[in-house]
């Protein structure tokens, strides 16, 4: 995501390097390439005139003009507004340095029992699919007992649709049919989930392949039926502006409370992201990131910021972390290291089922500053294949073969090959990375993170 943007943004900086000092007239120039830069990325046009004039207005005040790093000295200006666009505080960026606060809920529940989430939006934006991924996050992470509905009665494969999402992430769903009322679907599901001690009802409602007011009634009667406490807006960044004039037309007509941001790993703009909080005046509260069930993510702005200037989003990684990483298996390998004993073969498969729960390399390079993940952004598919070609070159191998690596000379790297179906050179390759990777073990082994990171690039599969 933003791909573009990014690129563009970190070009501006590089020019701004070069300068001894900001001057109004470095100034102008770079802010003319962050408009453009802004525009390509299909942010709105009235959102880019308002950016550039604040970025504009601080860039060229004397404690910044005075700087003798005029490259970071803007690039921290344009941060700031950045998260200031997409509805954070400029004086929250202090808790970027802080770890992330993982029980924090995205959605506010601070009602009596159950929490009502309305879901609106246009057809096709996403609607349906987030209501199962906001049910699975919040039953799995946040430990509530969820309840869905659909009140879409035109589309019968809708309600099918949310069934099947409900029994796969294992929360409970209220059955409906396409003969009853809207508002009648919702009032009943509302008084099952308070009789049944449901913590959370998410009501998916109905779409259109465009706003009538036919459908904003009909809306408008079932939040008034059950009272939600948070009236989502999902919008899909592949729409680019369109979705943010659609998203502007529902927040008169409804008292939104946020966004849900869906599609936004496919859009390698992201002007929807920066646009939608400036032109309706709601945040963006969540983010669809993979179309995995678990690719829902809480928005933070001032990490997002970081991503866009390819500062990278280590918070966001190291929740990633928090949430996948089976951490039985890394205290088992802590202690391993702690005996004296070496990183293996099974230690390293082990280390690639991690990368995966984690949303696999591609997922991973994108949270890391641009430095360390420019080689993963060039060819994130070929990455994954060549994970899952390693973990077959490690399964080709015996138990003995994965406990010492020292015994795999050539008749057994053909073997090996024959077994995953790849060349020798390709397990001469794996080989190679997996050395890199036992170095990098024992520098972590000895406290030489500095050491560690330097070698960072390269020590996967598919990062060379």
């Amino acid at each position: 995501m933003f791909d573009t943007l990014t690129n563009r943004l970190n070009g501006i900086v590089k020019q701004l390097r070069g300068q001894a000092r900001l001057t109004e007239e470095n100034v102008t120039d770079a802010l003319r390439d962050v408009r453009m830069a802004l525009l390509e990325a299909d942010v709105g046009l009235s959102v880019v005139k308002d950016f550039i004039a604040r970025v504009k207005e601080k860039a060229l005040g004397a404690d910044v003009l005075q700087s003798l790093s005029p490259g970071q000295a803007f690039i921290g200006i344009v941060h700031q507004e950045l998260i200031a666009l997409m509805g954070g505080e400029a004086s929250q960026t202090s808790q970027a340095n802080q770890l992330p606060d993982f029980n924090k809920l995205p959605v506010n529940l601070a009602t009596t029992p159950p929490a009502v989430i309305l879901m609106a939006g246009l057809q096709g934006a996403g609607k349906t699919t987030s209501t199962g991924k906001l049910a699975k996050l919040l039953k799995e992470r946040f430990k509530k007992k969820v309840l869905v509905v659909s009140v879409d009665v035109y589309r019968p494969a809708a309600i099918k649709q949310l069934e099947t999402l409900a029994a796969q992430v294992g929360v409970d769903f209220f059955a409906s049919d396409v003969s009853q009322m809207p508002v009648d679907i919702a009032s009943a599901a509302k008084q099952w989930a308070k009789t049944h001690f449901h913590d959370v009802l998410i009501v998916d409602t109905a779409g259109r392949l465009a706003i009538d007011e036919a459908m904003m009634a009909e809306i408008r009667a079932v939040h008034a039926a059950i009272e939600p406490i948070e009236t989502l807006f999902t919008v899909d960044a592949m729409q680019g502006q369109d979705a943010v004039n659609v998203a502007k037309a529902f927040s008169e007509a409804l008292p939104l409370t946020g966004v849900v941001l869906t599609k936004l790993d496919g859009d390698s703009r992201g002007g929807v992201a920066l646009s939608v909080r400036h032109i309706t005046g709601k945040p963006i509260k969540l983010v669809g990131v993979s179309e995995k069930m678990d690719g829902l993510e809480a928005f933070y702005a001032e990490r997002m910021a970081s991503r866009i200037l390819g500062m990278g989003d280590v918070l966001s990684l190291v929740e990633a972390a928090q949430q996948s990483v089976d951490t039985d298996a890394a205290q088992k390998l802590a202690e391993k290291f702690k005996k004296g004993k070496n990183f293996d073969f099974d230690d390293f498969k082990m280390q690639l089922i991690q990368m995966r729960k984690m949303g696999g390399m591609s997922a991973l390079m994108d949270k890391l500053p641009a430095q360390l993940s420019q080689a993963a952004n060039q060819a994130p598919d070929l990455q994954e294949k060549q994970l899952r070609r390693t973990e077959g070159m490690i399964n080709s191998m015996t138990p003995l073969e994965r406990r010492k690596p020292e015994l795999l000379k050539a008749s057994r790297k053909r073997r090996i090959a024959a077994g995953a179906g790849v060349t020798v050179q390709e397990v001469n390759k794996m080989l190679t990375q997996f050395e890199q990777m036992q170095k990098m073990m024992k520098m972590m082994k000895g406290g030489g993170m500095a050491k560690m990171m330097r070698g960072m690039k390269g020590m996967m599969p598919g990062t060379r």
